[in-house]
C-alpha cells in the first residue's frame, strides 16, 4: 500500500503538467522565457505542440520536473513509511499472496501510467518517437525499483520479486505498444466505490474516502481497456472513443493474506474472499478533441479512470452479476 502512495503523487502530479504543457495555455509564459520565442513558428499555441526538432529549452522543462518530482516523492514517502521502522540489510521478501494481487496488479498499473506521461513529455521536447519510449519507460523502471531497493532496507518489508515483475510488465505494455504501433492500443485505468471492509479495519484499510481509495483494495478494480478501432481500418465507422474494459477486483479482504477473526478485541465477520471479473464498456478520453484545450488536456489526466459504464461481473462459483453502470 505504501509504494501505492508514492506512485499516486508522481502519477497524478507529472500527467498534470505534461498535460499542461501538451495544450493548455500559460499566460506570461512568453514573458518569463523569451528565449523559446523562436521555437514557435506561427502562433502561441504553438509551442504546446511536439516540436518536430529537438529542443532544448522543453528538454530542461522535462527533465527539471521529472528530477523535482522524483526525489520529492521519495522523501516525503521516506518519511511516511520508512523512518520509523527498523533499518537491516538488503533482504528479500515474498508478498505473492497477499492481498489476492491486487497489489500486483496495482504495481502494473503504478508502472504504465508513470512511463506513459513521461513518454508523451519526451516527444513534446522533439525527441524521436523510439528515444521518448525508452526514456519514460527507463524512468518509470527506475522509480518503481527505487521503491523496492527501500523495501529490502527495512525490516519491515523487503525486497520482492512479484512486485519487480510487475513493474516490468507495467512498463513494458507501454514499451511494447510504443515501439510497435506507436499509439496505445490498450490502456491500464483503475475505479473505485466504498466498501463496508473498511469500518472493520479502519486503521489498516482507510478511516476516509481519501485514505479508502489508496488503503482498501475491495474497492479498487484496475481495467485493460482493448480500443477496437485502433485496430480496424481507417474507413472503419468504429467509433474511435469507445473502448472494451476487461477488469480484475476481490472482495472480503481485512487482512493481507487472510482474515483475521478479531481486531483490537472486537470480532470480525467471517468474510468470503473472491476475485471478481469485469466485462464493460470504457470511454477512451484520450481519441475526445474538445473545442478547447484546457477540456482536451483535462480529458487526458483523468483518462487513467474508468469512468461508470455497464459492466458485467464473473465470480468463480457465483451468479454472474450485471451493474448497469459500475465505478
Amino acid at each position: 500500500m505504501k509504494k501505492k502512495l508514492s506512485g499516486i503523487l508522481f502519477i497524478f502530479c507529472f500527467p498534470v503538467v505534461q498535460s499542461v504543457f501538451a495544450g493548455t495555455e500559460i499566460p506570461g509564459l512568453l514573458t518569463e522565457y523569451p528565449e523559446v520565442h523562436s521555437e514557435i513558428p506561427d502562433t502561441f499555441n504553438g509551442y504546446f505542440q511536439p516540436s518536430q526538432t529537438f529542443s532544448r529549452s522543453r528538454t530542461w522543462i522535462v527533465a527539471g520536473t521529472t528530477l523535482g518530482l522524483y526525489p520529492l516523492s521519495m522523501a516525503w514517502l521516506y518519511t511516511q513509511w520508512y523512518r520509523d521502522y527498523p533499518q537491516t540489510t538488503f533482504h528479500f521478501f515474498n508478498d505473492n499472496n497477499e492481498w489476492e494481487q491486487m497489489d500486483k496488479v496495482g504495481h502494473m498499473w503504478d508502472a504504465y501510467n508513470i512511463a506513459k506521461p513521461l513518454g508523451k513529455s519526451f516527444r513534446w521536447s522533439g525527441h524521436d518517437g523510439k528515444k521518448s519510449a525508452l526514456y519514460g519507460a527507463g524512468i518509470a523502471f527506475l522509480y518503481q525499483t527505487t521503491i523496492e531497493v527501500l523495501d529490502a532496507f527495512s525490516a519491515e518489508w523487503g525486497f520482492s520479486t512479484g512486485d519487480l515483475i510487475c513493474n516490468t510488465s507495467g512498463v513494458g505494455l507501454y514499451l511494447f505498444q510504443e515501439l510497435g504501433w506507436k499509439e496505445q492500443r490498450m490502456v491500464l485505468k483503475y475505479s473505485f466505490h466504498r466498501t463496508q471492509y473498511a469500518d472493520y479495519r479502519p486503521d489498516l484499510l482507510g478511516k476516509s474516502l481519501p485514505e479508502n481509495i489508496l488503503k482498501d483494495y475491495n474497492g479498487l478494480t484496475y481495467w485493460l481497456c482493448i480500443n477496437p478501432r485502433s485496430f480496424l481500418s481507417n474507413s472503419s465507422t468504429f467509433p474511435a472513443w469507445l473502448s472494451i474494459g476487461l477488469g480484475y477486483g476481490a472482495q472480503g479482504m481485512t487482512g493481507g493474506i487472510s482474515n483475521p477473526s478479531v481486531v483490537n478485541g472486537k470480532p470480525i465477520p467471517d468474510f468470503e474472499r473472491y476475485r471478481q471479473f469485469y466485462l464493460s464498456l470504457d470511454l477512451d478520453l484520450s481519441r475526445v478533441h474538445f473545442k478547447s484545450r484546457f477540456l482536451t488536456s483535462v480529458a487526458r489526466v483523468i483518462n487513467i479512470i474508468h469512468l461508470p459504464a455497464p459492466t458485467v461481473e464473473f465470480s468463480r462459483g457465483r451468479k454472474t452479476v450485471f451493474h448497469p453502470l459500475y465505478f
